[in-house]
This record gives structure tokens, sequence and C-alpha cells, in this order.
């Protein structure tokens, strides 16, 4: 059973930064996608940045609005996947929530919503100007 649990949400500044952190456990032995997804008010969830995992290699796709300011990690193969946000803009307030898709048979791109069954609880982001 695939679990996701995020943690390091808070408040910050426009120029700010943050780091926010996913645990996973239940994650395929091959490959995997984990990714990050933000709900922000108003709008539909969308991707931020994902990544491609298998043991020997970690590929990151990231969304235009977010290349440059954000970096997604890994840590031990899978085990916690890391997004930090410099840079912040009140645009990055939102839910961010940690998706995975084990095995990386999900439909869809990588920064799709429909290519992630699962799905941690989420840890808020605001950007105040």
């Amino acid at each position: 059973q695939v679990k996701l649990v995020e943690s390091g949400g808070g408040s910050v500044q426009t120029g700010g930064s943050l780091r926010v952190s996913c645990r996973t456990s239940g994650l395929s032995s091959g490959a995997n996608y984990v990714g990050w997804f933000r709900e922000s008010p108003g709008k539909e969830r969308e991707g931020v940045a994902t990544l491609f995992l298998t043991s020997a290699t970690s590929t990151a796709v990231y969304a235009d609005s977010v290349k440059g300011r954000f970096i997604i990690d890994v840590e031990n193969y899978k085990d916690n996947v890391y997004l930090q946000m410099n840079k912040l803009t009140p645009e990055d307030t939102g839910m961010d929530y940690c998706a995975a898709d084990p095995g990386a048979l999900g439909p869809g791109a990588p920064l799709s919503v429909r290519k992630y069954a699962n799905w941690g609880q989420g840890t808020q982001v605001t950007v105040s100007s």
C-alpha cells in the first residue's frame, strides 16, 4: 500500500523560499513517478514538478511557471522527495500535494494529474506580497 506524507509548508513573503518534503512508502522496487502538484484558490490542481525514479537514475520535469526557481530532489532512491521553492510569489500560494505513480504505469504526461493514483493529504503554502 502506497503512503505519502507531506510536511514543510508555511507562510513566507514574496521572494522567500520554502522546502516541502514527501515521505513515501510502498512504492514499486522498479520505476516510479513521484511529483508535486498545487491546488490554488479558484483553480484546478496542476503539476509543478515530478521525478521519474529508477534505482539508477532520476529525471525531473518542471512546469514552465517554476523553471529556474524550483528544484525537485530525492533522497535514498525513493524514500523522501523534496521540493525546494525559491523566489516565491503570491501566485505560488496553494495546497501542495505529493503524488505517486508506482510502476510508472499511469496514463498521461508526467505532470498530468490523471497519471497519479496515490496522493498525500497536502501541505499549505502561502506567499504574501
